[in-house]
């Protein structure tokens, strides 16, 4: 709490000004006005913060790492998040908290929560914390109140991802569009999302679900909503914003029951909520259903047991497993390390994660939830990149080729890193790409080519299902597709407008984070930010007024199926409608 000097000494001093005065001394002085609070100190429902007055270095007020729900572990792991407890005294929030436990991947946190040299060792190791339910906001540093708030969804396949990644720094957003921002951690893997009937009591529906990340993402909304005005927000004009398997949870959140006057607007980029039997043959869903998530919940508990000797094989751990009382095989999973659950889904090929369609939280079908109406009616301002594909690389195996990177991912962090966009390079596609993609404008054949076909079969059609569906109940649909791709050489024909790629311009970010040095550079450096002005503008518009039109635009963005295009050249922003 800000410190002030005690009231007994300015009132002495006071005092001291009366006896003067009764003595003919001189006039009676009043006590000093009490000193305004700091900026950077807020009152919260649960207890006061301190965060960062960054207002000289960033133009914003920023809090990190407050908890928006107990920790969920021991007894409470698997259980929907309880509301925090409140605390004493003033709250340091200037860390981020931990990320949420995970195996690294790049585009996890590596062994320091942040972004350096450790995430290229810590593949496919444990990382993070079970205890990882916090949030972080940043808001303009002026005196403005009742702003809009963007509270945002990282993605990661749900099995990845934290909110202290330098590319989710919520400041030039906040300063730039006048909004409050939010970023929140949400439990991934297994202890997000899990459906095992030995875990489900019987009595909470939500919690029986096995929905554990997205009723995570319920409570910090919650939680938001409930303290947003302590920094300026308005708790009745937020738009849910994600990107990716951040998307994919935020158009749950559209189609679940508990969306129900949480937001008032959605932003899904880069996502979907299709089962296949929603999608034409050949294509690839972005929604399994409940017993693709019932199967590896089983194949977990089994592997587990044989791991620990209880059986031999699989039908020797069925066998065991039916011995069992629920409370003992929720106590047995409770009692197994994060690591070991996560090393156990890794080795035994398990790791898929994603929402659950259990027909409570999730309907079981979405779309057709969606189609009859029974969903949020909210504006919607969704997008692509114009190269999702190009991300997904071991996915074309899936169109019966190589996976398209012939370098593991290690190899290719460090390149990253070690990238200088400024600097003459020897670095061609061919020392990333598989010979089999390259050169990599081969009609038909080439990593373009095979790219773009794996575009088409994965992003595109759960994009127009699910927009198509909601076209129908409602006008207030925009769509952008980002198209930028100006990176420097190899990386604009190996990323070009990548899966992500538009994320550092929608935060103002491009360094240091995972792709900085891959986008980044002098050569590109006019057209980039101009082209990042436009779209934090667009986002900042569909946040204060529902719409994203805005007077610097300079086309009329109309509702889908129509689309707006974001480009660049290396020197000045391209942005065009399409019809």
């Amino acid at each position: 709490m800000f410190e002030r000097t005690p009231v007994s000494v300015k009132w002495g001093a006071g005092a001291a000004f009366a006896l003067l005065a009764a003595c003919g001394g001189g006039t009676t002085a009043q006590p000093p006005a009490p000193e305004p609070p700091a900026p950077e100190v807020r009152q919260l429902a649960q207890g006061s913060v301190r965060g960062v007055n960054a207002a000289a270095i960033d133009g914003t007020y920023h809090w990190k790492g407050i908890p928006y729900a107990q920790a969920p572990v021991g007894a409470r792991r698997w259980k929907a998040p309880a509301a925090p407890l409140a605390w004493s005294g003033t709250r340091d929030a200037t860390r981020f908290g931990a990320a949420c436990l995970q195996n690294g991947r790049i585009y996890g946190p590596g062994a320091n929560n942040r972004h350096d040299a450790t995430i290229g060792t810590t593949l496919n190791t444990p990382l993070g914390s079970e205890d990882c339910l916090t949030l972080n906001v940043w808001r303009p540093a002026n005196s403005g109140t009742g702003l809009p708030v963007i509270v945002f969804v990282h993605g990661g396949s749900n099995i990845s991802g934290y909110t202290a990644d330098p590319v989710y720094d919520g400041a030039a957003l906040a300063r730039e569009t006048n909004t409050v921002v939010v970023t929140l951690n949400y439990r991934l893997g297994v202890l997000g999302f899990l459906n095992l009937p030995q875990l489900k009591g019987g009595t909470d529906p939500e919690e029986d679900s096995g929905n554990f990340a997205l009723l995570d993402i319920v409570q910090a909304v919650r939680f938001v909503r409930q303290n947003i005005a302590a920094f300026g927000g308005n708790a009745d004009k937020l738009t849910l914003m994600g990107q990716s398997a951040g998307a994919i949870n935020v158009w749950a959140l559209m189609a679940s029951p508990l969306g129900a006057g949480l937001f008032q607007q959605a932003v899904p980029l880069s996502g979907g909520i299709s089962l296949a039997s929603n999608l034409p043959p050949g294509t690839i869903p972005t929604l399994n259903p409940a017993s693709t998530y019932l199967a590896q919940a089983n194949g977990l508990l089994a592997r587990l047991a044989i791991a620990d000797g209880l059986a031999a094989d699989l039908p020797g751990a069925q066998a065991w497993i039916a011995t069992q009382s629920d409370t003992q095989i929720a106590d047995y999973l409770r009692g197994k390390s994060g690591a070991t659950l996560l090393g156990t889904l890794l080795v035994n090929g398990l790791t898929g994660s994603g929402p659950i369609p259990d027909g409570a939280v999730l309907p079981a079908d979405p779309i057709a939830a969606i189609a009859a109406g029974h969903y949020q009616r909210v504006p919607v301002l969704a997008g692509n990149t114009g190269e999702e594909g190009k991300l997904f690389a071991p996915f074309l195996t899936l169109l019966g080729g190589p996976p398209g990177f012939k370098i593991d991912d290690a190899t290719r962090f460090n390149l990253m890193e070690a990238f200088d966009p400024d600097a003459p390079t020897a670095l061609t596609e061919g020392d990333i790409l598989d010979a089999a993609y390259t050169p990599s404008n081969t009609p038909l054949t080439g990593w373009t080519a095979r790219a773009a076909q794996l575009s088409a079969a994965f992003m595109a059609p759960s994009r127009d299902n699910v927009l198509n569906t909601l076209k129908a109940r409602q006008p207030e649909v925009w769509y952008y597709q980002f198209d930028w791709a100006q990176q420097p050489a190899p990386w604009n024909t190996v990323y070009g407008a990548a899966h992500a790629f538009d994320l550092p311009f929608l935060f103002g970010n491009f360094g240091p984070s995972l792709f900085a040095n891959t986008i980044g550079g002098n050569a590109n450096r006019a057209g980039r930010l101009a082209l990042s002005a436009h779209m934090m503008a667009a986002l900042g518009a569909f946040a204060h007024q529902g719409d994203p039109n805005h007077a610097g635009l300079g086309v009329n963005w109309q509702p889908w199926p129509a689309q707006l295009r974001f480009d660049a050249t290396p020197t000045v922003p391209q942005i065009s409608a399409v019809p």
